[in-house]
């Protein structure tokens, strides 16, 4: 099988493979569309099981992009990266300076930001390499970390998933089963401890777990344990493909609604969330607010403006509105809100190519 021939290639305008072999980095970029814009998403470092799994990982995100960027009604394409290693024990500044060079050598078609395992100081260390470095501090244009807007963005949606799945968007004792306590799951565990909800989590990072329960009581359980609990929402804040065919039947949560991307293992599974009348919304449309924030600085430094908060609000409102509509249509439509969605974001892909 070539790489044209991978389910998760869909079309991709161009991938790109690096390989620096004086500070170890391997790092894949995967460029979906520049219809809207230059491309940006950001840069996963995780250790893959094998280049392939990376791949197809980076296909996935980098489609995502794509329609995230579009449902937020962003001036942007869509494009990801992965590095492979492990970023508790692999990460040097020069690995990030090496993988800045390779942003720069696509020439502004890709813009690149934090992700699962790589942080807001690991992204300047690239920027020194490259100006399509974004997510960091210090500049006009500059907006540091996008993790509290996306846990602002992803807040607010799931107030409106209950809405529509649970009659109310006053989460006061509602339990929350939130998978995943990193940079977005630990802002998110905060505003949901405030709004009164109660909290079961789980995570792989043992001093992520106990942080957050400390600050908001929250009971812990092990990483399988956590499809089985008890909560009428689940909240999937960790790494993707978690909705499948061992998982969904275990779900108790009436609704689904997380920060994680690409939470669909396969769009048949989206069709069965909806089947079992649960109200799941779309993972690239409730966790915009970082892109959007993103979106902001890349903004900034085409218009050599200074990072507009005013801006971003506005945008994560009408994102929030849009979100609203998937969830109504799905309901008086009958059908399945990814659908939905991913047909609003392809038609604005093509309406922009066109």
């Amino acid at each position: 099988m070539t790489l044209f021939d991978l389910p998760a290639y869909a079309g991709h305008e161009s991938v790109h493979a690096f390989h620096d072999e004086k500070t170890g980095l391997k790092a894949i970029i995967a460029i979906h569309s520049t219809a809207r814009g230059p491309a940006a998403g950001g840069c996963r470092m995780w250790n893959y099981e094998s280049a392939e799994a990376a791949l197809t990982d980076v296909l996935r995100l980098s489609q995502g992009m794509s329609y995230k960027n579009a449902m937020a009604d962003l001036e942007l394409g869509g494009g990801k990266s992965v590095i492979i290693g492990d970023s508790r024990t692999q990460k040097t500044p020069e690995l990030f300076r090496a993988f800045g060079r390779a942003v720069d050598s696509l020439g502004g078609r890709y813009f690149t930001a934090e992700d699962v395992g790589v942080s807001v100081s690991d992204i300047m260390e690239a920027g020194k390499e490259t100006r399509y470095a974004v997510g960091v501090e210090g500049s006009k244009a500059g907006s540091g970390d996008p993790s509290p807007v996306t846990a602002e963005g992803v807040f607010r949606g799931l107030k409106i998933a209950a809405k529509h799945g649970l009659g109310s968007e006053d989460l006061n004792g509602t339990t929350v089963a939130l998978q995943g306590v990193g940079h977005v799951g630990a802002y998110l565990a905060d505003k949901l401890h405030a709004a009164g909800a109660r909290l079961v989590i789980t995570d792989v990072n043992q001093e992520a777990l106990r942080r957050v329960a400390d600050k908001t009581g929250a009971e812990i359980v092990a990483p399988d344990d956590i499809f089985d609990t008890r909560a009428e929402i689940f909240a999937p804040c960790a790494l993707g493909a978690i909705l499948n065919e061992e998982t969904l039947p275990r779900l108790k949560a009436k609704v689904i609604a997380g920060g994680a991307n690409n939470q669909l293992a396969t769009p048949e599974i989206g069709r069965a969330v909806f089947e079992r009348g649960l109200v799941y919304a779309p993972d690239y449309v409730i966790n915009g607010g970082g892109i959007i924030n993103v979106a902001s600085e890349v903004r900034g430094l085409q218009r050599d403006e200074a990072y507009d908060p005013q801006w971003v609000e506005g945008k994560l409102a009408r994102l929030m509105e849009t979100l609203d509509e998937v969830l109504a249509r799905s309901a008086a439509e009958k059908r399945p809100t990814h659908e939905i969605a991913d047909a609003i974001a392809q038609e604005r892909i093509r309406a922009a190519r066109g």
